[in-house]
């Protein structure tokens, strides 16, 4: 499964790479709203809530589906600016219909198939699927989801002045931590990518990017089959410190192809039985459990939405779960009716390190 991105004809100068302030900030805010995601900034979460003001941390909680389990496309900028202000000028000049079907996105739940090619702030039936979705994610996706529906403006205003809160409470101290960081890895793949070419550049980014062997197209190892052109725009890469291990990609039809990609050096694992390595082996190699596991990578989810998302029987998604479960890949809890899995991330990260440790011993 990969995200293709169609770059037959672009000029080379529009593959750009670059820093952006508002990515990071996100990469921060996705951090802070699932720490279990990046146990090496655990005690750096723990610190910014526990000096938040409680005002802004209640706004913090109140969008944090902008952010949480996936990003909205318009937090990751296709033209990065050097402040954080002049990116969120940017995002003020989206329209309305653009932003709120991104924001919905991201707050009900990550499949764009919700509502394809209608609005719901113009159309009733894609407002009401909008509803019932956020709904079935729980209350505060639904509030959230009603107050951007009936009034955008007073939400996107809301928004913004949260982020730009973000900057005086953490964000400026940390964006100047990494910037040396994130300033040496764009002078590496700009370098590589004037004297050796896009297809070297892009193996420095990630395993999981490549380009296609007749150099028209842009393959990212994704969670799903899609597609999108970076003509006219071009396509822009931009280095994330706290985004690690997430590879993050905006390909919705109407934005810039962006990849967002991690520069943080990985934490070392502690060592685990071989009996454990073996048993989580076991469970990754079906097809059908790692098709899951790449779904909850993306968020908690049910059995009933897995079996939805693949087209399998509950009966069937409940059985490998249990596999999963067995290995220790996955934590379930119970939220109202619904049991939903999570990726224990940490865990299925180290496995390569384990394997060799254990084989090492």
């Amino acid at each position: 499964m990969t995200l293709r991105i169609d770059i037959s004809g672009l000029p080379s100068e529009r593959v750009r790479f670059a820093a952006s302030p508002l990515a990071e900030l996100t990469a921060m805010l996705h951090v802070l709203a699932e720490p279990g995601h990046h146990p090496q900034f655990a005690g750096w979460a723990a610190d910014v809530w526990a000096g938040l003001r409680p005002e802004l941390a209640e706004r913090l909680r109140e969008a944090e589906f902008l952010w949480r389990s996936s990003q909205a496309d318009f937090l990751i900028p296709g033209r990065p600016r050097s402040t954080l202000a002049e990116e969120l000028d940017d995002v003020d000049r989206i329209d309305d219909e653009t932003y709120v079907t991104a924001a919905l996105v991201t707050t009900c739940g990550s499949n764009r198939v919700h509502f394809p090619g209608r609005s719901p702030l113009t159309d009733a039936t894609a407002r009401e699927r909008a509803l019932d979705v956020a709904q079935a994610r729980g209350a505060l996706q639904e509030a959230f989801a009603e107050r951007l529906l009936a009034d955008p403006a007073s939400v996107r205003a809301r928004v913004r002045r949260t982020l730009e809160e973000c900057a005086g409470a953490f964000f400026d101290a940390a964006w100047a931590d990494v910037a040396v960081q994130l300033a040496t890895d764009l002078r590496l793949k700009n370098e590589l990518l004037r004297r050796q070419g896009l297809g070297v550049a892009l193996a420095s980014v990630s395993g999981a990017v490549t380009l296609a062997p007749d150099g028209d197209c842009i393959v990212v190892d994704k969670v799903q089959d899609k597609a999108t052109a970076a003509h006219g725009a071009g396509v822009t890469f931009i280095p994330s410190v706290f985004g690690r291990p997430h590879l993050v990609a905006v390909h919705a039809p109407g934005w810039h192809p962006v990849v967002q990609y991690p520069v943080a050096e990985p934490i070392p694992a502690e060592p685990v039985s071989l009996e454990t390595v073996t048993l989580r082996l076991e469970a990754l190699a079906h097809p059908v459990r790692l098709r899951l596991l790449r779904t909850l990578a993306r968020g908690p989810h049910s059995t009933a939405e897995l079996a939805h998302f693949w087209e399998l029987s509950p009966p069937e998604v409940s059985r490998h779960l249990a596999v999963l479960r067995r290995a220790g890949l996955l934590t379930a809890r119970r939220q109202g009716r619904y049991v939903r899995y999570t990726l224990n991330l940490s865990d299925v990260t180290s496995l390569g390190a384990d394997l060799l440790a254990a084989v090492l011993r």
